[in-house]
């Protein structure tokens, strides 16, 4: 070890005060440091010097600190210079805090290669030095640089002998310190991330246990063929939340739990068609003021809306799995009554326009009864024609849902222009056409109703009587509201099984002259006429109607006497005109 050394260091450097580094705990109170006047080693009393060491290097647990220590103190011990210092560091060597900045790594490659024994080393400007390494029970724990002023005495070997064995001691036990709290630190570590694991555990248990009971629930309650009512009423009973349905349109379909509000006016179509793309762009539950809303949008099509009423803002994770849970069952409810509800449509429809056609009364029956409407009561033929609107598939669902509304059980069915109804039973005067007026916001619609009917076979020719009285109503001077085929009077007669071309000549007899001229100088000389007859000859009342003056309808009276060559005050001849005017108003080429 240090005996072994025979040669002197005669000249060299001061020795560099290598400072402690960066965050280094400072000394401890009874560290003896090098240049400290109070502390200066003497030696005269290197024993002591060494004790009190030991104390020092028992007391840290830093080991930087450690190796700073028996550093500072080698020259207590005899004529020796610490040059450098070694730490193991996750098994490898790394200088200690008091390298500084000229630090060679040559010098640190020597060391190295010792691997774990003591040698020699190279100490540039000075004689050669000696690495002694600190052996400990845990095995190497680093290195000490020391050089030699002078030849050490044997008493000086063995207290270098001694600093070494104590620095690797203590560094030994600051090492195992270390390790332990790291193992302890470690250990926590580990119990917490157990304990979170298990709090894990026991939440995925519980939230699995929720998402099952909320799969079994709405799978009970959708197989349960309650439809619509049966998941709302899962869903609030899952949530204890009131729960709403919507239509596409914001219109409340069904309300489930307490607190149902006695009306529910109709949202604004252009906020509310806003709120559902908001709602859709999320792809979940949103709040919207008091309510949870998840959209009900099977592959991609919005059937309407599922709400929770909250709002105090109570929802949890629980709740809204539920929520959306709940809105794909009711999706493919919603959109398995759709499809149903589609193909019975379709399939009314085809029974209407066969039995509109004509067709085979068994098969009639049959068909009918399938869809709960008897052939074997009275029926009448219905047609509604609504100017503001088009007749196409929504128009017809509202015309089916009005009159299912009023007890008026119908097979229902649209044409090009008009919706058609076979119904059980004899309309109510009004009530389908203010029904309308009320669903549709307008009043510019017209309904035509036929004679009764007592078998399937008589509802071609029924059809043809509700046209007429469609066509009557609308050529007439109120052309919007309800008229019956029982009501048309002398129109009755005139209609496509009678013979049109002798109605033709009596027109053409009576009221040739007019139309001719009306055609030639776009006058109205025929429908002057007509509005005169219709208001039973009164000049006031047809002159407003007409929206002309008194002296214009005089005017216009005398040139139709003129004309025609008939007189209005000769009573065949007021009635014969009046009979072509009525049959003139329905025939082809008429006024449209």
């Amino acid at each position: 070890m240090a005996g072994r050394w025979a040669r002197n260091t005669s000249r060299g450097h001061p020795a560099q005060e290598g400072g402690l580094s960066r965050g280094r705990p400072g000394p401890h109170p009874t560290t003896l440091r090098r240049g400290s006047r109070a502390h200066r080693p003497s030696p005269a009393d290197p024993p002591h010097e060494l004790l009190a060491v030991s104390r020092a290097l028992s007391d840290s647990r830093n080991e930087g600190e450690i190796l700073r220590l028996a550093m500072d103190h080698v020259s207590a011990v005899g004529p020796y210079r610490a040059e450098a210092g070694y730490l193991r560091v996750h098994g490898r060597l790394v200088p200690g805090p008091q390298a500084g900045p000229d630090h060679a790594p040559a010098f640190d490659r020597t060391v190295r290669e010792l691997a774990g024994r003591d040698g020699p080393v190279d100490v540039p400007g000075r004689s050669r030095g000696r690495a002694l390494a600190l052996h400990g029970p845990g095995g190497l724990q680093g290195y000490l640089v020391v050089t030699s002023r002078s030849r050490p005495t044997r008493a000086q070997h063995f207290l270098l002998a001694m600093l070494v064995r104590l620095t690797a001691a203590a560094l030994s036990v600051a090492v195992a310190h270390r390790r332990r709290q790291e193992d302890a630190l470690e250990l926590h570590r580990l119990r917490q991330e157990r304990a979170t694991l298990q709090q894990r555990l026991i939440s995925l248990a519980v939230e699995a246990r929720c998402q099952r009971a909320v799969h079994e629930t709405l799978a009970e309650a959708a197989a349960s063929g309650g439809g619509e009512e049966a998941v709302t009423g899962a869903l609030h009973e899952l949530t204890g939340f009131p729960v709403l349905v919507e239509d596409r349109f914001g219109r409340l379909r069904s309300w489930t739990g307490p607190g149902r509000p006695d009306s529910s006016p109709d949202p604004d179509p252009a906020r509310h068609e806003e709120m559902l793309q908001r709602v859709a762009r999320r792809g979940g539950p949103m709040r919207v003021k008091d309510r949870l809303i998840c959209v009900i949008r099977p592959r991609g099509e919005v059937l309407g809306v599922l709400a929770l009423v909250d709002p105090r803002d109570e929802a949890d994770e629980y709740t809204v799995f539920a929520l959306e849970h709940a809105a794909t069952s009711l999706a493919l409810e919603l959109s398995h009554l759709r499809h149903l509800a589609e193909v019975e449509l379709r399939l009314r429809r085809e029974l209407v326009d066969d039995l509109l056609a004509g067709t085979d009364e068994t098969s009639a029956y049959a068909r009918s009864e399938a869809f709960g409407h008897d052939l074997h009561r009275i029926q009448y033929v219905v047609v509604v024609q609504w100017r503001s609107q088009v007749s196409d598939d929504a128009f017809a669902r509202t015309v089916g849902r009005a009159a299912s509304a009023l007890g008026m059980p119908s097979l229902v069915t649209q044409h090009s222009d008009h919706v058609v109804l076979v119904t059980e039973g004899r309309p109510h005067d009004h009530a389908l056409y203010d029904a309308l007026a009320r669903e549709t916001g307008t009043t510019d619609g017209t309904i035509g109703v036929s004679a009764r009917c007592d078998t399937p076979d008589g509802i071609p020719g029924r059809y043809q009587e509700a046209l007429r009285a469609l066509d009557v109503r609308r050529r007439s001077r109120s052309r919007y509201g309800t008229t019956f085929f029982d009501d048309l009077g002398l129109y009755r007669i005139l209609g496509p099984r009678n013979d049109y071309q002798e109605l033709e000549g009596f027109v053409r007899e009576w009221l040739g002259e007019l139309v001719d001229y009306d055609g030639r100088h776009r006058a109205a000389l025929v429908e002057t006429l007509s509005r005169y007859f219709d208001c039973g000859g009164n000049y006031a009342e047809t002159a407003e109607s007409l929206a002309i003056h008194r002296s214009t309808l005089r005017y216009r009276l005398q040139r139709i006497r003129e004309i025609s060559g008939h007189d209005l005050a000769n009573v065949e001849d007021r009635l014969n005109l009046q009979v072509a005017t009525r049959v003139w108003k329905i025939m082809p080429g008429g006024p449209g």
